[in-house]
């Protein structure tokens, strides 16, 4: 197989995270407009990743947060996005690089983005062929949502895992 010089992979990551950037400074700019809202599950501890001593010990290894009614100070730039959202009642200020991103789900369009985490940097050895990669492959359209058990309450804001929507 031929080496790939021009790198494929890190231009069509890089496309769609500038789709996750483009979205995010909307929202930030003009509110979430209809039903949408979003799924961002992050590696808590990514470098460049922001949270309270209290939220890493809670998610050592990922975090899912949802933004849809009760976040504030949404603020994108070139590589990151910050938000402040509530947990249990306590308000945090996360900051998010688009490098930590693992998953990216709409639920009210059933669009969703997952990227591979060794994104970063690719550690192809000088002279052999990088292995091809899927640096980020659309998500299948979830069955619809049942709920088991009581409805959670609005206030604040809730962790989740998108396990479910992830291939295996």
């Amino acid at each position: 197989m031929a080496t790939d010089h021009i790198r494929y992979d890190v231009l069509a990551r890089d496309a769609l995270r500038g789709v996750l950037r483009r979205v995010l400074a909307d929202a930030a700019e003009h509110g979430l407009p209809g039903d949408h809202h979003f799924f961002i599950t992050f590696a808590s501890t990514a470098e460049g990743v922001k949270l309270s001593p209290r939220l890493l010990a809670q998610y050592p290894e990922e975090m899912t947060v949802i933004l849809q009614h009760q976040f504030w100070d949404l603020v994108v730039t070139e590589d990151r996005f910050e938000v402040g959202l509530s947990f249990g009642g306590v308000p945090e200020r996360l900051v998010i690089p688009f490098s930590a991103i693992k998953s990216f789900f709409d639920p009210s369009v059933q669009f969703g983005l997952q990227f591979e985490m060794g994104d970063a940097e690719p550690a192809a050895a000088e002279g052999s062929p990088a292995a091809p990669s899927s640096p980020a492959s659309a998500l299948p359209a979830p069955e619809k949502e049942t709920r088991d058990g009581p409805e959670k309450p609005t206030e604040g804001a809730e962790v989740v895992r998108l396990d479910r929507f992830r291939k295996k």
